[in-house]
This record gives structure tokens, sequence and C-alpha cells, in this order.
């Protein structure tokens, strides 16, 4: 299985630290990039970190992870709420997305809690801050299985009932002994919406 993991930074994130410290924080995307490195290290993935102000470099970018990569971290920026381009790219893209966000998205203007990216993404992460990349990475290793002590077995049946627990993990962070659900792609709904049983599975919010 390929160990590659794209984490994908839309516009404006090249002045993390920067633009409006008192919502985004003083952590800079460099900082985020060596944190991010370190932990993947440790989990044994390989790493593309990314930035780009240009939706089609983004589009790009994901169409380049098809061939490569097994999952995609993506904080959209601005464009969560504009590019039909990144969700069509995305649906383009097999494997697992989570879509993270720094700021607790769902507090602020209603037009920022419209998302494209969430009828794709398999979660959805908002408001822990920077941490919040460390916090998608592990979740991306634990849905690929390298957290997993069956990593050397077989895969199971994929389509095994949602009760079934996961064998126990080997390393990393514990993870809870319910297995994730198969992972499905959101029904249409009004676009952006992730309310109550429209949410993406896998939702992750911090509490306000």
């Amino acid at each position: 299985m390929a160990r590659l993991i794209y984490i994908l930074n839309g516009p404006n994130l090249n002045l993390l630290g920067q633009r409006e410290p008192e919502i985004y924080g003083h952590t800079t995307l460099a900082d985020v990039e060596g944190a991010c490195a370190a932990l993947a290290k440790d989990l044994g993935l390989d790493l593309r970190f990314l930035q780009s102000n240009h939706e089609g470099q983004i589009v790009d970018w994901v169409q380049e992870a098809r061939g490569t990569a097994a999952g995609i971290i993506i904080n959209p920026a601005a464009l969560t709420h504009t590019s039909i381009a990144i969700l069509d790219a995305l649906n383009a893209f097999d494997g697992p997305v989570i879509e993270l966000h720094i700021s607790q998205v769902h507090k602020r203007e209603a037009f920022r809690q419209h998302s494209y990216v969430s009828q794709r993404a398999d979660a959805v992460m908002a408001g822990f801050g920077t941490h919040g990349y460390n916090l998608a990475l592990r979740q991306m290793a634990h849905l690929l299985g390298y957290l997993c002590a069956s990593l050397a077995r077989p895969r199971q049946n994929p389509h095994r009932p949602a009760t079934e627990p996961h064998p126990p993990c080997a390393q990393g962070p514990r993870a809870s002994a319910a297995s994730a659900p198969e992972r499905q792609r959101p029904r249409s709904s009004p676009a952006g919406q992730t309310a109550g049983n429209d949410r993406p599975r896998g939702w992750v919010q911090s509490v306000p």
C-alpha cells in the first residue's frame, strides 16, 4: 500500500502566523510542515506538504495524487466555499480525504459555513488550531491501517458489520474499539450542509 500523504493548503495560508493571529494563531506554515514531517516519520508515512494561492495548482496536485498518494488532507482555505473544480478533482481520487480548518468555521460568518469540499471529505476537522494538522495526520494513518497490528494480515472484508471491532493497535494513540464505518461519500444534499444526518462520516469538531 502507498504510504504517501498529500497535505494541501489553499490561499493565504502562506501568511499563517502573520495574518489575523487572533484567529489563526502565531504558528507559521513552516512550523506546521515541520511538525507534520516529524509525526509522519513516527507513523511510517511519507509526506508531500504543499501550498498555493491558485485554484488550478491545487487541482493539479489533487490529480497528481491519484497516481501516487494513499490519502489527501486538505485545508482549502477560502476555496472551501467556492471551488467546484477542487470538489470535482477530489471526487476522482479514490483514497480517503480529510478536510481541515484551523478556526472553528461554524462560529464565524455564514459564508464560511458553506463547503463544497465537505461533499467529498470522509472527515472534517475544524477549530483545533494548527494542532488539527497533527490530529488529521493521525486519523489518516488510522484510516489507512498503519496504526493497527493487523497491517501484516490480509485486510478484512470491507463490508463487515459496523459493530465488529478492529484488532488491537500496536502503536500510536489508542483508538476506539469500535470499527470505523465503511467510507461512503455523502448523498446529495444542499451544497455545504453538514449538520445533523447530512454530515460526512467521521465528522470531527471541537466543542465551542
